[in-house]
């Protein structure tokens, strides 16, 4: 079954860093106020969780969880998309992260490549990401493409090619990389239905002139001014 999607992801989406107390454990009850914050401060509503800034590859699978529980929880009713990042270098946790993320009532979920054992080619990376998107098949998908942390440097617009024949789900891509012809391409290649969405915000600019759907970075957390000027030009 395909996902019901009511709107795409666009404008500013915060990526969210995880709160951890002094001793190194996830600190939740700071999840709701940064909520708040977003909103109010920011007039931020939709959040990139578990990913990059929220230093998930350095987190255990039952911390993720807890995680993704808790910000889907707390921005229920607030924000108007959360999206979880639930990649990993096994599959199998890749896909239990997956279908938690459709339990807790997700907005979708986004995946990056495996960065150890690299896929080298298009067909071996739609392998993977189609595995996991099976997992939770009713909810949007986005691959995460960040070059710099995975070293796979596969273009994406070879991924997009008959993406949606193979995962039905597919919903954008959230692309983190500094090859703007390559993410051109990709824009060019969209569906009306899709968001491609930009995640290098010292180039961001540049990503909005080219036909980013919205930003995805930690800019609206560190300058008022530039996320202002990002909302109004969305």
């Amino acid at each position: 079954m395909p996902p019901v999607v009511e709107t795409k992801l666009s404008g500013v989406v915060a990526a969210t860093f995880t709160p951890l107390t002094p001793e190194g454990e996830i600190n939740l009850s700071v999840i709701g106020p940064y909520i708040d914050y977003l909103i109010e401060k920011q007039n931020v509503k939709s959040i990139f969780v578990n990913g990059t800034t929220g230093e998930s590859m350095s987190l255990s699978v039952a911390e993720r969880k807890a995680l993704a529980e808790d910000w889907c929880h707390k921005a229920k009713g607030k924000m108007d998309q959360v999206v979880v990042h639930v990649g990993c270098m096994s599959l199998k946790d890749s896909q239990e992260l997956a279908g938690h993320a459709a339990q807790i009532g997700a907005d979708g979920i986004a995946v990056i490549s495996p960065s150890f054992f690299k896929p080298s080619t298009a067909a071996a990376l739609i392998a993977f990401l189609r595995e996991v998107a099976s997992a939770a098949p009713t909810i949007p998908f986005y691959y995460y493409h960040i070059p710099s942390v995975t070293g796979v440097n596969v273009p994406v617009r070879d991924v997009l090619n008959g993406i949606e024949d193979l995962i039905p789900s597919f919903s954008g891509i959230k692309f983190s990389g500094n090859d703007l012809l390559d993410f051109g391409q990709c824009v060019s290649k969209s569906q009306p239905h899709w968001s491609v969405v930009y995640g290098v915000d010292e180039h961001l600019l540049a990503g909005l002139a080219m036909g980013a759907n919205g930003a995805v970075g930690r800019l609206v957390l560190l300058n008022v001014q530039v996320s202002y000027y990002i909302l109004n030009f969305f």
